[in-house]
């Protein structure tokens, strides 16, 4: 039987890239708001609020009492998944009519973005697993997130901000792909997926923009509205392209156990979903809803699986770390 002893060895050996792991999940709760599912999605809201509760303190604690190790894992790309996971939670937050909540988790995500991502970027060094595109996925949740928040409020410099981060965005993913190993594509432990997820992720943030617009605030001109729907559209074929590729590369080499970075397959399978689905309602394209709907299955069953293999590999290390 294990107890208090034997978990805290365990929980010591969780890695940034754990964060991942509430990214996945948060997401498909979004996906699953987005399709009606209500109830389905406030238990899966409800699952990642206690994983990003548990990931929190145990950053908090780490902080505190080992900031050496604090330091070198801020250095890593998949510290990151602390603003992203962050991001995401607030954007289903602001869905459920919470912009108070919504605010203080965009304040959070806001204050430990520039602090992660300088430290990220200060060890890019070529070649980068798919990691290194969470330079791009922090920033876009950011912009899904103010974007979301400037619809629900009519807060037009929010929008503004949001827009800057969505360039911002696209920009860190230009460095980020000239530093992926593309080899990574067939032998990747499942971060690879993140390059696909990354582009999932700024296509909604492109669609949130445009959806964020109202006659009452007017954020975009003819010109600008139509650069962002072609963006936006150019970013969810290059996703799906993304997707197909990862898929295939997946059928011919298929990996086997889990992987903590499994997470990250999760993660863009769930946000692709999303994307599509908000594209279809921001840029009026209802033959989307379908496709949509069909990709947010195939992440909810990615999810379980994933799930299923982090609660067996939990209970093995627990019971490998139990004092004898």
């Amino acid at each position: 039987m294990s107890g208090p002893t034997s978990l805290r060895p365990w929980w010591a050996q969780r890695s940034p890239a754990a964060g991942a792991a509430v990214m996945a999940t948060g997401t498909v709760s979004v996906g699953l708001h987005m399709t009606a599912y209500e109830v389905l999605s406030r238990v899966v809201l409800g699952l990642a609020c206690v994983a990003w509760v548990v990931l929190a303190a145990g950053f908090g604690v780490r902080l505190v009492r080992g900031p050496e190790r604090w330091r070198a894992e801020a250095g890593t790309p998949g510290a990151l998944t602390a603003v992203a996971a962050t991001a995401v939670l607030g954007t289903r937050f602001s869905a459920l009519g919470r912009q108070t909540l919504a605010e203080a988790l965009l304040a959070l995500a806001a204050v430990l973005w520039p602090l992660l991502l300088v430290q990220a970027a200060r060890r890019w060094r070529r070649p980068m697993p798919g990691t290194v595109f969470l330079c791009c996925v922090a920033t876009q949740g950011l912009a899904v997130l103010g974007a979301t928040l400037a619809g629900a409020e009519a807060t037009a410099w929010l929008a503004h901000a949001a827009l800057v981060l969505f360039w911002l965005g696209l920009v860190l993913y230009g460095c980020a792909l000239a530093l992926f190993d593309l080899r990574e594509v067939t032998q990747g432990p499942g971060d690879q997926w993140v390059a696909g997820g990354a582009l999932a992720l700024s296509a909604l943030a492109g669609s949130k923009l445009v959806a964020a617009d109202s006659a009452r605030l007017y954020l975009w001109n003819d010109d600008d509205r139509g650069v962002l729907r072609a963006v936006t559209l150019a970013l969810l074929v290059l996703d799906l392209a993304w997707y197909a590729v990862l898929l295939v590369a997946e059928a011919v080499r298929p990996l086997h156990g889990y992987d903590v970075r499994r997470w990250a397959t999760v993660f863009p399978l769930g946000m692709t979903a999303a994307a599509v689905l908000s594209v279809a309602a921001a840029l009026d394209a209802p033959r989307l809803k379908g496709p949509g709907e069909v990709l947010l299955w195939i992440a909810v069953a990615a999810w379980l699986a994933v799930a299923a293999g982090a609660v067996t590999a939990a209970r093995a290390g627990i019971r490998s770390t139990a004092p004898r």
